[in-house]
């Protein structure tokens, strides 16, 4: 078996960096904020996860310091949206980089949040109000900075469409999550059939 190995600094010589390929697929983060000046923002963030379930954390990392993490430094607040297969499309239009309210151009419904002021989605089947615990600007081995900023929110409210609970049981696939892949253009989503189980060892 051939191994190719490459060093990240001195660039990967293929057609696009294999990086986000390989670690994929990852969840999208549709992250709702509202600017100072009461602009709503929506931007998808490939870049997101959960960190802790006690409290419940979850994070978004900015290549940049755009709208979505200025937001939240301002505020305090934002929103995370469930990216399900009904949604990709438009979820796809609010990547845009002008500087517009995404949710009015993608012509996307908001709705009130209970705990904080920015915005949900209303088509979202699944919506977390979080606040702001932290932002970090990342760095490299060195100490330089990354150009990357990570951005980490508690969640305080969970909306969760009633038909994806099953005797008090969420179930993921119902739900048709988009994830981000590799590539320029790839995406993923999940079904029933690709579901296994394990169980922790005592």
């Amino acid at each position: 078996m051939g191994v190719y190995t490459y060093r990240p600094a001195e660039g990967h010589g293929l057609a696009h960096d294999p990086f986000k390929a390989i670690v994929a697929p990852r969840s999208i983060g549709w992250i709702g904020t509202l600017a100072p000046d009461g602009r709503r923002n929506l931007a998808p963030y490939s870049y997101f996860t959960a960190l802790s379930d006690a409290p419940p954390l979850i994070g978004f990392s900015s290549m940049g310091w755009k709208h979505s993490a200025a937001n939240c430094a301002a505020t305090g607040e934002f929103t995370w949206n469930l990216v399900s297969r009904e949604l990709a499309e438009v979820m796809n239009a609010t990547s845009t980089t002008r500087d517009v309210d995404e949710f009015d151009a993608a012509g996307l419904e908001a709705a009130a949040s209970l705990e904080v002021a920015a915005p949900r989605v209303a088509a979202a089947r699944v919506s977390f109000e979080c606040r702001v615990t932290q932002q970090v600007a990342l760095v490299d081995a060195a100490g330089a900075p990354a150009g990357a900023f990570l951005t980490i929110g508690q969640v305080v409210a969970v909306h969760i469409d009633d038909a994806l609970l099953a005797d008090g049981v969420y179930h993921t696939a119902a739900a048709q999550p988009v994830l981000r892949a590799g590539g320029p253009t790839a995406y993923y989503g999940i079904d029933e059939t690709h579901r296994f189980d394990l169980r922790r060892p005592d």
